[in-house]
């Protein structure tokens, strides 16, 4: 997609097909939660990308941040959000569609006749994201980023 071009998300996927999919969902939310960190207005990254925000980060911030830091720290304010949530009571049970997305095929477009695989998707996101199937976060993430 043209916004994970402009953020710098390496991940390429096919728009009617499933497979990197969660992968680009989870590059694409840590990438703008990072962003958005930084008090920068997030429609401003269809200009920006990550490698033009780090040096801002590190110049005000007085310290060398990295792209990897810059996602790192996208990827722990998802994951802090996420546990607020569990905590409130949501679950993999609150990580849905409304049903006729899931269940009514395209009726137009180049997807016509297709259906949503959020089904297939989910799973996957919840592993790369290091949740557990409930969509917890699993002790070894939390320990990871210092959660």
């Amino acid at each position: 997609t043209i916004a994970s071009e402009v953020l710098g998300i390496p991940v390429k996927t096919d728009p009617l097909e499933s497979n990197g999919k969660p992968e680009l969902v989870k590059a694409f939310q840590d990438a703008t939660a990072a962003f958005d960190s930084a008090g920068i207005c997030i429609f401003t990254s269809f200009a920006w990308g990550l490698n033009d925000v780090q040096p801002q980060v590190a110049a005000a911030c007085g310290e060398e941040f990295t792209l990897e830091n810059l996602t790192t720290i996208g990827e722990r304010i998802w994951n802090m959000e996420r546990d607020f949530n569990n905590r409130a009571g949501f679950t993999s049970k609150d990580d849905s569609l409304p049903k006729r997305l899931l269940t009514e095929p395209a009726k137009t477009g180049p997807a016509k006749g297709m259906v949503n695989k959020l089904g297939e998707m989910l799973p996957v996101y919840y592993d790369i994201r290091g949740w557990d199937s409930d969509g917890q976060l699993k002790p070894e993430t939390r320990n990871r980023l210092g959660l």
